[in-house]
């Protein structure tokens, strides 16, 4: 499906902006003329296989890796993404795969990690509350923000992360693979996560393998292969198309699945 075909929903502001970005490892482009536009209040999932650059161009905009080349533009002003901290300034929250949560220090503790307020003397109260409230507007599952993070399940975890990102009210929240590992119901609770955090405004960046995930919650699917663009779908795209895209052979089991399908129901 091409570009102008018609999004899920109705799109904000233009978030964030990326015009030519490439990236090189030595002799190894890991990105070449990268384009992609992010709006407010909706969730691009960002696809490929393996070594598509999907994770290199996170971190590029996480401010771990530099642009080699091309232009961000972030909240309408050319931007330079120097180092994690200076995304973060910004309003560019991520939470990676690993979600980097002390599963020995409880929920409060976790979303205030590194942010505590008077860190010399802690005002454990206001972070209660503010966690109960980041919580609450999530319509979180967690039994008590002083539980510690080893007795949550792994959607509570995605939950706990996915709070502690939107602790600074940043403009643009990116996800890597938050479903991976996860059972139904869990998946279930971080799908629907994504959703309320999409419906406050904030405009997502979704990584994921998994296409039945990017359909539920996602307003545009872009396929990355080999470092480079190769296409812009909606939830309403056939797997046979997406698979082409990500994979770049048009023969393979899901379009001969397809075709038989369509074999039979003609006969």
């Amino acid at each position: 499906m091409s570009d102008n075909a018609t999004p899920r929903s109705t799109r904000g502001e233009l978030v964030l902006s990326l015009r030519g970005v490439s990236k090189h490892f030595g002799a190894v482009s890991a990105l070449t003329d990268i384009e992609l536009d992010v709006h407010a209040g909706e969730v691009v999932a960002l696809v490929g296989d393996n070594g598509a650059g999907k994770s290199t161009l996170v971190k590029v905009l996480a401010g771990v890796h530099q642009p080699s080349s091309g232009t961000i533009t972030f909240g309408g002003k050319e931007v330079t993404l120097s180092n994690p901290a200076a995304a973060l300034d910004l309003g560019i929250a991520t939470v990676f795969q690993d979600l980097a949560l002390c599963e020995n220090l409880d929920v409060v503790a976790n979303i205030y990690l590194g942010r505590e307020k008077n860190p010399l003397r802690l005002d454990e109260v206001s972070m209660e509350v503010k966690a109960w409230t980041l919580l609450n507007e999530l319509s979180a599952r967690i039994p008590s923000v002083r539980d510690v993070v080893a007795s949550l399940s792994g959607g509570q975890r995605q939950t706990v992360a996915i709070a502690r990102s939107l602790l600074l009210d940043p403009k643009l929240i990116m996800l890597d693979e938050p479903t991976a590992a996860l059972g139904v119901a869990q998946t279930a609770e971080v799908l629907n996560l994504i959703e309320r955090v999409r419906d406050r405004g904030h405009a997502v960046i979704m990584i994921s393998h998994n296409m039945e995930d990017v359909r539920a919650v996602a307003d545009r699917i872009v396929v990355l292969r080999l470092g480079r663009n190769n296409g812009v779908f909606y939830p309403d795209s056939s797997n046979q198309e997406l698979v082409a895209a990500i994979t770049g052979a048009t023969e393979n089991a899901v379009s001969r699945r397809a075709g038989r399908r369509q074999a039979e129901q003609g006969a």
